[in-house]
């Protein structure tokens, strides 16, 4: 084309070889293209054909899945039945969780109660050690103390094999002088029974021979009324009588009795069942100590020694007659005198 160029640049030139090289320039052009067009041609068929082939392969593959689809509905099926039962499975399973879980914590709570125990047994077991050491601690002091104890008793024993020839001769004379003190003792009983008969004696020669002044074995007994007037304390002029007689015989008496007899006139007063209710005597205690006090006082003032004279009220409580009759309440009125031994 440059050279067309320059050949149409050039005054009268001819344009026939131009116009050659043009059409040679679109032959070669036209053949470059058909050329292209064959190699794109040939590109194409061979891309349709393995795009035919990948399409019966993916045919294939479809006809493969859907196959696959199939069994996966029936398995879907069977799988949502298993999951319906897995379901059911898993809310069972929930429920026993929960209980579980209800045990878990009380399973929990015995065992930190169970924990608390255990440390409490631990304190405990410590605790047994320790008095168990401590015991052990004593006993073994004990043992040396025993056997101390022991050899203390063997000289005990040796010391009292020694003086057993003492000691007997200790209980020979001990054994001696109970059985004279025993004998003295006899003795001095037997004198104031003596005295005592002779003293009763007198006095039955002495006072007046009344039914209501008696002896009843080892007492004399005055009935109230040869004494005092009903309810009352105060000696009447022949009670004083009488008892100024009583007084000279204790006084002769306190002369005769040797003086290691340590003898002693009790004064007892006693009243009946009757109840006396007053400012001056609350009970029937008062009446007959009262009594018994008087006749003590009065025999002071005839001259009768007071440590040889002692006073006691017994009230209603020792009867001679447990009757409710006249004649019984008398004769529980009265005044009893025992010589006895301090």
């Amino acid at each position: 084309m440059p050279l067309a160029r320059r050949r149409i640049n050039r005054p009268g030139a001819d344009f026939w070889p131009g116009f050659v090289d043009a059409m040679a320039t679109l032959l070669l052009v036209m053949m470059f293209l058909l050329a292209v067009f064959m190699i794109a041609q040939y590109l194409l068929a061979r891309d349709i054909s393995g795009q035919q082939s990948a399409l019966s392969r993916l045919e294939a593959q479809v006809a493969e899945l859907s196959d696959l689809l199939a069994l996966e509905k029936s398995d879907k099926v069977s799988m949502e039945e298993k999951l319906s039962t897995l379901s059911d499975t898993l809310e069972a399973l929930q429920l026993d969780n929960k209980a579980l879980e209800g045990q878990l914590a009380a399973a929990r709570g015995a065992a930190e109660k169970g924990a608390g125990e255990i440390a409490a047994l631990r304190s405990a077991a410590d605790r047994e050690r320790t008095l168990k050491s401590e015991a052990l601690a004593r006993v073994d002091r004990l043992n040396r103390q025993i056997a101390a104890l022991r050899r203390q008793l063997a000289s005990i024993e040796a010391a009292l094999e020694a003086s057993e020839s003492r000691d007997q001769a200790a209980k020979t004379q001990i054994r001696d002088l109970g059985e004279r003190l025993n004998a003295a003792l006899a003795r001095r009983v037997q004198t104031l029974e003596k005295y005592r008969s002779d003293f009763f004696g007198r006095l039955r020669d002495i006072l007046s021979q009344r039914s209501d002044i008696r002896i009843d074995g080892d007492r004399f007994i005055f009935q109230s009324e040869v004494l005092f007037a009903k309810g009352d304390y105060k000696l009447n002029a022949a009670g004083r009588a009488e008892l100024n007689k009583l007084a000279e015989a204790l006084k002769q008496l306190g002369s005769e009795i040797p003086a290691e007899i340590n003898w002693i006139l009790r004064v007892d007063g006693h009243t009946d069942a009757d109840p006396i209710a007053t400012v001056q005597f609350p009970s029937n205690w008062e009446l007959s100590a009262a009594r018994a006090i008087s006749v003590v006082t009065y025999l002071i003032t005839k001259g009768v020694a007071p440590s040889r004279l002692v006073a006691a009220g017994f009230g209603e409580f020792q009867p001679l007659d447990t009757g409710d009759s006249p004649e019984a309440y008398r004769r529980n009125r009265r005044i009893e005198l025992k010589l006895t031994e301090r």
